[in-house]
């Protein structure tokens, strides 16, 4: 999740990418898996849910939309100290 930050972070120069356009890397949400195969198909179900239906999920653990980048990394991210 630090690497996936950080590379959000210093990625938003990247002008075709989805963070380059919308420059976001403030993490309102996340979940921890042990198995990468669980990970992936929890993101793959979510990407098919509705804005409303993600919204309601962040809202449940993170009322206040509260950035939760330092809960992972010290934030924000110092390039010399890339992960």
């Amino acid at each position: 999740m630090e690497r996936r930050l950080y590379e959000h972070y210093f990625g938003t120069d990247q002008k075709g990418s989805f963070t380059g356009k919308y420059k976001c890397f403030y993490l309102v949400w996340f979940e921890r898996y042990q198995y990468i195969n669980h990970a992936i198909r929890r993101e793959k179900e979510i990407k098919g849910w509705t804005r409303a239906k993600k919204n309601t999920l962040i809202e449940i653990d993170n009322p206040n939309w509260i950035f939760l980048n330092n809960e992972v990394m010290e934030w924000p991210p110092i390039p010399d100290n890339n992960p």
